[in-house]
């Protein structure tokens, strides 16, 4: 990689790391809330309610990140994703342990929906109460790509590959015979999304969804204003 190119990619860093960043705790945190709101309080008392990052970061979501921005800034394409620590859940606490579950699975991409149509929302401000915003200036691409990271987020973690959360809802709408030997394919995970990453199979997967999150949020955003 070029010092041109080496900019490029660091900068597109610096735009990233606050949706990311934010992005990720929120998830997690959502995840815990939700628990906490069914029955299990088992994140709250491991300190894993907050929005203090560092309980959250993970040193191999952390390095996908890296990974992923160093190439699609080498290969032009905007993908960029990581994952952080996720938090305990002790199902064993909640009544109805299959709908629990959904709710708890689910809430961690609805909370990066939410944050990538308050991202949204900040651009739409931005461009009609400044015409001549300057597009390649820190605030502009911090939402732009707060927008794009968060949906990708979304939709990359509701993916049903153990143990990502779209296997536990998966697992929660499966007959019961099935649920163990699915979501024991949670050893081969990360193989799977490696093997899905490495040839571009993992994007192809994520951008339409993606792009068309965005295309709704846009469709709603001016709708309303």
């Amino acid at each position: 990689m070029d010092s041109v190119n080496l900019t490029q990619t660091l900068r597109q860093l610096s735009f990233a790391l606050l949706p990311v960043l934010l992005g990720l705790v929120l998830h997690e945190l959502a995840h815990g809330y939700v628990a906490n709101i069914m029955g299990d309080s088992t994140a709250k008392r491991q300190g894993r309610l907050t929005l203090n990052p560092l309980p959250h970061l993970s040193l191999s979501g952390s390095l996908f990140f890296l990974v992923t921005a160093f190439s699609s800034a080498a290969s032009g394409s905007p993908f960029i994703l990581g994952w952080a620590k996720p938090v305990p859940v002790n199902p064993r606490n909640f009544r109805n342990v299959r709908a629990a579950m959904i709710l708890v699975s689910l809430a961690g991409a609805v909370a990066n929906l939410i944050l990538a149509l308050i991202f949204a929302l900040f651009l739409y401000h931005l461009i009609q109460t400044e015409p001549r915003v300057d597009r390649a200036g820190f605030l502009f691409k911090t939402c732009q790509i707060g927008i794009l990271v968060n949906c990708t987020l979304a939709w990359f973690n509701l993916l049903p590959i153990p143990p990502l959360d779209g296997s536990k809802v998966l697992a929660g709408l499966m007959p019961t015979p099935l649920v163990r030997p699915y979501l024991n394919l949670e050893r081969y995970g990360m193989m799977i999304i490696i093997l899905l990453l490495i040839p571009g199979w993992l994007g192809q997967i994520l951008r339409p969804l993606t792009f068309r999150t965005i295309e709704i949020f846009d469709s709603i955003i001016k709708g309303i204003f």
